[in-house]
């Protein structure tokens, strides 16, 4: 009897430790969702009664912490939650299961200057030319936002030459906290990225007519071991119920942000 009711007692820690592990979800996700993440996932972690684990990276990017590197190397995940294209990307390589892709949100673009500073104006064309044009150092980032104002806002606004030689590139870390810091006298990113940042001011979102809306998707990555799981996630994070945090985070609801042909998805 003894053995037996050791035995027994084996056989539920066993099952027990199995339904634990098997209730963990490993999520890798990039800045502009992960304001509103931080405030959801412990929400739906209580009410769904499963542990989740966090892995923070870029979208994309050439950093070993970037989710494309993390995938190729090996690390394992569940859920991914990222730039749509750099998702795109995934799902082309056949890292992600097919047709578990969940549109998120969409992110704009802002900026920051350090709190204290003298304020600036960027709603429009003219006073967004200004402030770079009078701006002593400038600094974007290495993901979606950054590719844009590195590629396409300096040169809409004609001002290519003029900052060339003051605009910065920061990797991985958020470009708000290297503005804060006195590294750079205004920075840009998305809105979602900015907000949580403290030592700096936000000015605002660029003008309408120079906007760049990033959207933000999450998918099943094809090599999890608890795919269910990972899709009930993402539709709750789409879901009416969490709309809220995700706006009063700096994100814009996908329903109602502006037409897709606007915004950075799957192409």
């Amino acid at each position: 009897m003894a053995i037996q009711r050791i035995f027994i007692g084996f056989l539920l820690a066993w099952v027990c430790s199995a339904g634990v592990q098997a209730k963990e979800l490993t999520v890798m996700i990039s800045g502009g969702f992960k304001a509103a993440w931080e405030q959801l996932s412990p929400r739906y972690a209580a009410q769904e009664g499963e542990a989740i684990h966090t892995v923070s990276g870029p979208s994309m990017g050439n950093t070993p912490q970037a989710i494309p590197a993390r995938l190729a190397r090996g690390e394992q995940a569940d859920v991914v939650i990222m730039v749509g294209d750099a998702l795109s990307g995934l799902e082309k390589q056949q890292r992600i299961l097919p047709g578990s892709r969940v549109e998120l949100a969409d992110s704009r673009i802002g900026a920051v200057i350090k709190q204290g500073t003298q304020p600036v104006s960027i709603s429009t064309e003219q006073q967004l030319r200004s402030a770079l044009l009078n701006a002593h150092s400038i600094a974007y980032s290495d993901s979606a936002s950054g590719r844009y104002v590195s590629t396409q806002l300096f040169k809409k606004l004609g001002i290519e030459q003029q900052v060339k030689g003051k605009a910065t590139q920061v990797e991985r870390i958020p470009v708000a906290s290297q503005v804060a810091a006195g590294k750079y006298a205004i920075g840009f990113q998305q809105v979602s990225e900015l907000l949580p940042v403290p030592g700096v001011t936000f000015i605002g979102e660029l003008p309408a007519s120079l906007q760049y809306t990033t959207r933000f998707a999450g998918a099943v990555v094809k090599s999890s071991a608890h795919p269910q799981q990972a899709k009930r996630l993402l539709a709750w994070l789409a879901s009416a119920e969490v709309q809220q945090v995700v706006q009063d985070t700096g994100l814009h609801s996908v329903t109602l942000s502006q037409p897709v042909n606007a915004v950075e998805t799957a192409q």
